[in-house]
């Protein structure tokens, strides 16, 4: 049995390594998705390889409150219901100390990651509650549950989507829906070769094999298996689960 069958899903970040591996398996449980990314080539590409018949893209930047309100209407307006809600999108921002870190970045990486989830939340809960009910899902990050030097902004901005998870799960729970962070670390997408390039330009092998050291299962984990992990939230399986944040990051949150 398909675990999504017959429910509409919304994914932000729509065309990164997590949403798109989304995007693949959440089409292939039974669900039609919207997706939604700035790129609105790779958008294309994507419903291209899912199939028009599964799958429709909205170019939108997410921290724009129209744009926002629009790609939800457009998923209402497609399918007339919203049942699971994947706000995913993100950027990784600069890499440094705080005292070198540049304002304009710290002010980017909060829009997209914070105001974000906020502004999808805002919009989506309304239009999800119309239908009964569902499950969001916000990907955090391991560093949504700890500190790492020199990415104040993209920690800061983990912390801050769990806050915003904890509230909407309580205040949410009456509507029927189940509102939970994911937490992965470290994942092979672009995000990590970014990262790892900008904490050692030139020399990203020696950061790869430094972090993929520290993880008890010694391999990085792939966007294939964050996404079974939000399908597990997204469906009715995860029915009394609401309010928590679920690290898949090999083992790196015991230590």
């Amino acid at each position: 049995m398909q675990r999504l069958a017959n429910k509409v899903a919304i994914i932000t970040g729509g065309t990164g390594g997590i949403g798109l591996a989304a995007a693949r398996l959440f089409a292939a449980e039974g669900a039609k998705v919207v997706l939604v990314d700035l790129d609105g080539a790779a958008l294309e590409r994507a419903v291209s390889e899912i199939g028009a018949e599964r799958a429709l893209c909205v170019a939108a930047d997410v921290s724009d409150a129209a744009q926002v309100e629009a790609y939800v209407r457009r998923a209402m307006d497609a399918y007339g219901r919203i049942d699971v809600f994947f706000n995913n999108a993100g950027i990784e921002g600069a890499i440094g100390p705080i005292v070198d870190y540049p304002i304009e970045m710290f002010d980017k990486v909060m829009a997209v990651k914070v105001r974000g989830v906020f502004l999808g939340l805002k919009y989506v809960i309304p239009a999800m509650a119309k239908g009964g009910g569902g499950s969001i899902v916000i990907t955090s990050s391991l560093g949504g549950l700890r500190g790492v030097p020199k990415l104040s902004a993209y920690i800061g901005s983990k912390h801050a989507v769990v806050g915003l998870m904890k509230s909407a799960a309580l205040e949410c729970a009456p509507l029927g829906i189940r509102v939970n962070t994911i937490n992965p670390s470290p994942i092979a997408t672009r995000m990590m070769d970014a990262i790892e390039a900008g904490y050692a330009p030139g020399a990203t092998d020696i950061v790869h094999k430094k972090m993929q050291a520290a993880v008890p299962l010694r391999r990085y984990g792939t966007p294939e298996e964050v996404a079974a992990l939000a399908l597990f939230l997204a469906s009715d399986e995860a029915s009394y689960i609401t309010g928590n944040s679920y690290p898949i990051d090999g083992g790196m949150s015991a230590a």
